[in-house]
């Protein structure tokens, strides 16, 4: 038998897609592991709660067809037979009425804009799948790139409002490479008709979650909940072990998958100033999802885009337009969703308040829709939610390696040229759990 206690041992902090994927990985190439996680449960950004007997996420999720890491996971677990393929619709909310933004056509009888105006638009989604070269793209910002190929029109009717209501304060900063990559992805999950064809998973993806949770277990990784890292310990430039609200552990080496101002205060003691700078550089969002449940729907839509500045979501996702409300109970889910400043009000106001503030103008949108179709509602919030992707953002990101040796960082911020999103999540733990194993290989070998 193998001595464990001669075995590497790597703890890693954060159990969602890149800390689970890390795990198994890790574990399998023959490393002990423990994974530590501050809630109760994992899947981090993917992790949900009940809705009438069903699980559900906290924050919208789907999958496009070009997903490739994730689905390959999901053949590795054996659950492919849970893939749902289904088409969706998408829309724009826009001078008070609603409009299909969906195929070809829904672009060409798009009536806020002028038709050559139209006929742009339509080509920057063919524009942005033609790009190979995004480097070229990283000196400008997305407002200057959607103007150039999309005319200004269309910027200022359609891009310009929905920057703001996603970005904030930030809009003007964000780089063309990061609305590159979201025009490229969606126009890459369409079928030949042109219209958009996206992946859910049967039993949500808790049943992914779960999967993936299970599999690290019995490959030997150790996963330990209610855990929050509050230090780490480190000799001569070198990690040595990790601290937790409970218990102190050797380490050989720390994977932190958390938030980079969070893994800058983790390791504040032990860091060179400039470099927790680094790590603190880089502004994010927080998000805050309004969950309810109908007895009726809004609208055929899935995904509605809203640019009314009064609105307090930018995003209108109706949950059960994609997966059916016989998988609710016969109920109606739609998603609220806003990304903030966490200094905003409406991140600290209370449920109740959010909802009282929402339902006139959802009643503007949609004049059918009653306070009495509401059947149930959450409110979810999260902090780090949405890096500011700005120009030259590959400059701005740090190295999977830290200067201390032994810590490694892949966290949500690191995924560039792409944003975010489970399937990168899945790529860059087993990305970030070959260097560590390779890493930890050639020490043992030094020393020896």
């Amino acid at each position: 038998m193998p001595n464990l206690a001669s075995t590497p041992h790597v703890a890693i902090l954060g159990a969602g897609f890149t800390g689970l994927t890390a795990a198994l990985e890790l574990a399998r190439k023959g490393l002990r592991v423990t994974v530590l996680e501050t809630d109760k449960s994992p899947g981090g950004m993917a992790s949900c709660f009940r809705i009438n007997g069903t699980v559900l996420e906290k924050f919208y999720h789907h999958l496009f067809l070009s997903d490739r890491h994730i689905l390959a996971l999901i053949r590795e677990l054996g659950i492919q037979d849970s893939v749902l393929r289904r088409r969706t619709k998408s829309g724009i909310y826009i001078r008070d009425r609603v409009y299909g933004l969906c195929t070809p056509r829904d672009i060409l009888r798009f009536s806020p804009l002028a038709v050559a105006d139209r006929l742009r638009l339509g080509f920057l989604t063919l524009r942005a799948r033609m790009i190979r070269n995004w480097q070229s793209l990283e000196k400008m910002t997305a407002k200057e790139w959607l103007i150039r190929i999309g005319g200004k029109a269309a910027y200022e009717g359609i891009w310009a409002p929905l920057l703001r209501g996603k970005f904030g304060p930030y809009a003007d900063d964000i780089g063309a490479v990061w609305m590159w990559n979201k025009l490229k992805l969606r126009g890459g999950s369409r079928d030949r008709n042109g219209a958009e064809n996206l992946i859910y998973i049967k039993g949500g993806f808790a049943a992914l979650i779960q999967a993936l949770e299970s599999a690290a277990k019995k490959q030997g990784s150790r996963l330990l909940y209610k855990r929050t890292a509050t230090g780490v310990q480190v000799e001569q430039n070198k990690i040595i072990g990790i601290t937790t609200n409970r218990e102190k552990l050797t380490a050989d080496a720390v994977l932190s998958t958390l938030p980079l101002p969070l893994t800058a205060d983790l390791i504040g003691p032990s860091a060179e100033p400039r470099y927790l700078a680094s790590l603190k550089r880089i502004n994010y969002l927080a998000n805050i999802c309004l969950v309810l449940q109908l007895n009726r729907p809004l609208s055929d839509i899935y995904w509605l885009n809203v640019t009314d500045p009064d609105f307090p979501f930018v995003g209108i996702i109706e949950h059960t337009n994609f997966e059916p409300p016989s998988s609710y109970g016969g109920r109606h889910i739609v998603y609220l969703s806003k990304y903030l400043p966490e200094t905003n009000p409406l991140y600290a106001m209370a449920d109740d308040d959010i909802l009282s503030f929402t339902l006139p103008l959802l009643q503007k949108m949609f004049p059918e829709f009653q306070p009495s179709n509401i059947l149930g509602m959450d409110v979810w919030r999260a902090r780090h939610t949405q890096p500011i992707v700005e120009k030259h953002y590959s400059r701005l990101i740090p190295t999977a390696k830290t200067p201390i040796q032994g810590l490694y960082l892949s966290s949500m911020a690191q995924i560039y040229p792409e944003d975010r999103g489970i399937n990168y999540a899945v790529r860059e733990g087993h990305r970030i759990a070959e260097m560590i194993h390779r890493d930890l290989q050639s020490e043992r070998h030094t020393t020896q």
